[in-house]
C-alpha cells in the first residue's frame, strides 16, 4: 500500500465512522458513544473507541433501563483493485446486561467461504441441536468433543457476501423483537442508511456480474453499450457474489 493509498483509506474509514455515529445516535440517542477509525497498519478498525483505544459497548435501553449492549467492530481495507474501501471483517454482538456471553453474533469474514463469510451465531441451547452436532462428528475421529456441543457453534448463513445484514438490520431486529428505546425520527434515519447500504451492495454485485446487469437494463429499455476495452474480469471462483 502506497502512502497516498493509506491516506485515502484513512479518509474513507473516518467517513464511515461518522456514518455509523450518525446512524446509532439517530436511532438510540446522542449519548451513544462516537465511532472512531484507528489505523492498524494494513487495516483500519472502526468502532466506538475510548481515548485509550479500548472498545466501548453501545448501551441499549428498554423502558428506560439499560437491558442490552452492542459490541460493534469493523476492520476496513482496500478491495482487490485498491479502488473501493472494503470490510475485511465485521462483528456485531448483542449482549444482555451483566452477561459476559453474547446472545447473538452477526459476523462477516471477507475471505471466508467455509464457514460462510456472512453468518449469525445464536448463543442458546437445545438438546436436539447438541444431538445433531454429536451425530455430525461420526466419521471424524480426529475431532472429538470434550464437552457438550453448543448451538452457538452453528454458522447460520445470511445471504452471502454481497447481501449480508448491516448494523441497520440489527437495530431494526432489536426494535421489532425487543421494543428497544429509540429517539424521535429513528425510522427515517434507519431507512436512509439502509437504502444507502443496499444500493452500495447492489453496485458491488453489478461489478461482480456486469453482463447480467446489462441484460436486465436492456430488458427495461435502457441502451447499454459494451466498452471498447472491457475491464479486467475476476476468475469465476473469486467472484464473491457467488460465494456462500
Amino acid at each position: 500500500m502506497t502512502a497516498e493509498e493509506a491516506k485515502a483509506l484513512d479518509v474513507s474509514a473516518a467517513g464511515f465512522a461518522d456514518q455509523l455515529t450518525a446512524l446509532t445516535r439517530g436511532v438510540l440517542g446522542e449519548d451513544t458513544p462516537r465511532f472512531h477509525a484507528i489505523n492498524m497498519g494494513t487495516k483500519i478498525r472502526v468502532s466506538p473507541i475510548r481515548a485509550d483505544e479500548v472498545v466501548q459497548r453501545i448501551p441499549v435501553s428498554i423502558d428506560g433501563e439499560q437491558r442490552l449492549s452492542l459490541l460493534v467492530q469493523f476492520y476496513c481495507c482496500w478491495d482487490g483493485s485498491s479502488t473501493f474501501m472494503a470490510t475485511d471483517q465485521a462483528d456485531v454482538k448483542v449482549f444482555y446486561a451483566g452477561s459476559p456471553d453474547p446472545l447473538f453474533r452477526f459476523e462477516y469474514v471477507r475471505k471466508s467461504q467455509e464457514p460462510p463469510g456472512a453468518h449469525v451465531q445464536v448463543h442458546a441451547h437445545r438438546d436436539e441441536v447438541a444431538y445433531l452436532l454429536r451425530l455430525s462428528e461420526k466419521g471424524r475421529p480426529k475431532q472429538k468433543f470434550k464437552r457438550l456441543p453448543r448451538l452457538s457453534e452453528l454458522h447460520l448463513p445470511v445471504g452471502g457476501h454481497r447481501m449480508r445484514p448491516a448494523l441497520e438490520d440489527v437495530l431494526l431486529f432489536l426494535k421489532r423483537e425487543f421494543a428497544i428505546d429509540t429517539v424521535d425520527g429513528w425510522k427515517a434515519v434507519i431507512d436512509e442508511h439502509l437504502r444507502s447500504w443496499r444500493l452500495m451492495q447492489l453496485k458491488t454485485a453489478v461489478r461482480d456480474a456486469p453482463d447480467s446487469a446489462a441484460h436486465v437494463l436492456r430488458s427495461l429499455g435502457y441502451t447499454v453499450v459494451e466498452p471498447a476495452v472491457p475491464a479486467a474480469r475476476q476468475a469465476p471462483e473469486e467472484i464473491k457474489l457467488f460465494w456462500p
